[in-house]
């Protein structure tokens, strides 16, 4: 397989500076893997701007193309897992951190990092979706789990004109849930009440007072983004037996938390992972998600870039700038 693709490619001439740049690559620039993948559609995550800009956390070895979202159609795969042609995703696992991910339009990967795309979705569908609607897929089930119901009250989503806030806060209205959207952006009602939000709250009104030991119950449930200061009060006001959601930090991965809301009121704190969730709950939230759960407003959630528009739209979502969903097209 000897031709040519693009690709944003970070490279770090010098210790602490990084360049990003369109170039062309061949597939025998890729890493090892049975399956190679023609990406059509990818989107720009919040981890996508940290490995583009050469965040130890995310990746540590340059050059690299981010990317940890892609869809596209099957070129070839060792494995027999797939047929070429075949319309398949790829979110998670190590794509888009070590392993060039999906802003390149060439991707070599193992074929058990693949789901076929489930009917009901195109590519560009699945993109809107990508890491952060499978995030925000993620949460709701585990509250639906927890048996958190929609009646039970007010359910919160922080960060919610983000990636994963804003799939979470359509999500939970979509399914019958009273959901109050916190952010820190004072324009964002008209896009949250759009989705479904009942009631905007500003982000300095949620961690007022978040340095006590207890706040008022008010929650049934949340659905957290951001950790931190924001994490900690949402649980000390959940409501006795709720259910608190964990997936993000962008606030801050620190937790300034005392014991009390789980030992006084019963409260649980779920972690939520869409990194090395396990295929068969990651292949039944994806159909769920094409099925049941499909939004009615999921053209809203997203506005599309090309590869040549993602310098500015990585320093966007970096300054949080940015809302709802990015999809890039790589045609």
């Amino acid at each position: 397989m000897s031709f040519t693709f693009e690709a944003l490619l970070v490279e770090q001439p010098e210790p602490k500076r990084f360049v990003r740049s369109i170039v062309r690559r061949t597939a025998g620039d890729l890493a090892e893997g049975e399956l190679v993948v023609r990406v059509r559609w990818s989107s720009l995550n919040y981890k996508d701007a940290l490995s583009a800009t050469g965040h130890p956390g995310v990746t540590r070895h340059f050059p690299h193309t981010p990317g940890i979202d892609a869809a596209g159609e099957v070129v070839s795969d060792a494995s027999g897992s797939f047929r070429p042609g075949e319309q398949v995703i790829v979110t998670g696992f190590d794509l888009g951190m070590e392993t060039d991910g999906g802003f390149g339009q060439l991707i070599r990967i193992p074929a058990d990092w693949a789901l076929p795309l489930p009917a009901g979705l195109s590519l560009r569908d699945a993109m809107i979706y990508g890491t952060a609607g499978l995030t925000a897929a993620l949460s709701v089930q585990a509250l639906l789990e927890r048996g958190v119901r929609a009646e039970d009250g007010e359910i919160l989503v922080t960060g919610a004109t983000g990636g994963v806030g804003s799939v979470a806060v359509a999500l939970l209205a979509r399914l019958g849930y009273r959901v109050t959207a916190a952010t820190g952006k004072p324009d964002a009602t008209p896009f949250l009440a759009r989705l479904g939000a009942a009631l905007v709250i500003p982000r300095g009104e949620l961690v007022a007072n978040a340095d006590r030991p207890m706040l008022k119950e008010r929650w049934a449930g949340v659905v957290d983004c951001v950790g931190g200061d924001t994490l900690a009060a949402a649980v000390k006001s959940t409501r006795y037996g709720g259910s608190v959601t964990c997936c993000g930090l962008v606030g801050s991965a620190d937790l300034n938390l005392n014991v009390y809301p789980f030992i006084l009121r019963g409260v649980s704190l779920l972690g939520i992972d869409s990194v090395q969730c396990p295929l068969a709950r990651r292949s039944a939230i994806w159909h769920k998600l094409a099925g049941e759960w499909r939004l009615p407003q999921l053209t809203d959630l997203a506005e599309e870039c090309t590869l040549d528009d993602l310098e500015g739209k990585i320093a966007a979502i970096l300054e949080g700038r940015l809302q709802g969903r990015t999809v890039v097209r790589l045609d």
